[in-house]
């Protein structure tokens, strides 16, 4: 991580009625986010309780900003709201320090 770079935090719950739909979708919206220009890293996690979060890193605010303005990724969007998540927040941060260790390096 680096100065200046965007970093969105988005936790969600999944509809169980719509999962299937969902995955297929997801994987269409991976593979357009990770060829989007500034698109560094996204990762994604499952807590037991149902709740995800995934992390997705971007070089900067414009390049976040064009992906969150992606066509494509406005139509997933609102088929989030519609039919796929009971719930989810989204948290959008500008990384002001970076700091990391790497005991094996």
């Amino acid at each position: 991580m680096r100065e200046g770079e965007i970093v969105t935090v988005f936790r969600s719950r999944l509809r169980e009625e719509h999962v299937d739909d969902y995955e297929v979708l997801a994987a269409e919206i991976y593979a357009l986010a990770t060829s989007m220009p500034g698109f560094l890293e996204i990762k994604s996690f499952a807590a037991d309780d149902g709740e995800r979060v995934s992390i997705v890193r971007f070089a900067d605010e414009a390049t976040q900003k064009a992906w969150r303005d992606h066509p494509r990724h406005r139509e997933a969007q609102k088929a989030g709201r519609d039919r796929f998540y009971s719930e989810y927040s989204i948290e959008v941060c500008r990384c002001l320090s970076a700091r990391s260790h790497d005991h094996a390096g």
